[in-house]
């Protein structure tokens, strides 16, 4: 298999993710150790401050982090996850989620996440998220 077919594969694999459908959520970026995430709030995401719902900015910010951390093929679970969210949000707001790969050592990797408002770069949450990487592969790598 050519690389080109095996990166389409792992990314067919993670495109695949019953809740980010459920969420309205579009997997936009998927790179070995990179992912990007967009969603654009509705009502039915605020709380009952009228802002965008802290689960659900934490489960955009989970949805890259898994794309990211899975981007090589291999089957990877979170370990722990430490957000902290800094800027509210509201309907209509469109949200970017991006990770980034720090550390990619043994059976672990750390990535840390941004989730922002897409128009005004307006940073709603950062978090720092470490992934176990189990033995298991779901697009196996060549030999």
């Amino acid at each position: 298999m050519s690389d080109e077919t095996r990166q389409a594969a792992i990314d067919a694999h993670i495109q695949d993710d019953a809740f980010a459908r459920f969420l309205g959520a579009a997997v936009t970026i998927v790179a070995p150790g990179h992912s990007r995430v967009v969603l654009t709030v509705t009502k039915q995401m605020t709380n009952f401050h009228g802002i965008t719902h802290g689960g659900l900015v934490f489960a955009l910010g989970d949805l890259a982090f898994a794309a990211a951390s899975n981007s090589r093929g291999q089957v990877a679970v979170a370990l722990n996850v430490n957000i902290c969210f800094l800027n509210p949000s509201k309907v209509g707001d469109c949200l970017v989620a991006e990770a980034t790969e720090v550390n990619l050592g043994g059976r672990t990797g750390l990535y840390e996440i941004t989730v922002v408002e897409e128009k005004t770069n307006t940073l709603i949450a950062r978090s720092q998220d470490l992934v176990y990487r189990k033995k298991a592969w779901f697009v196996a790598p060549e030999g």
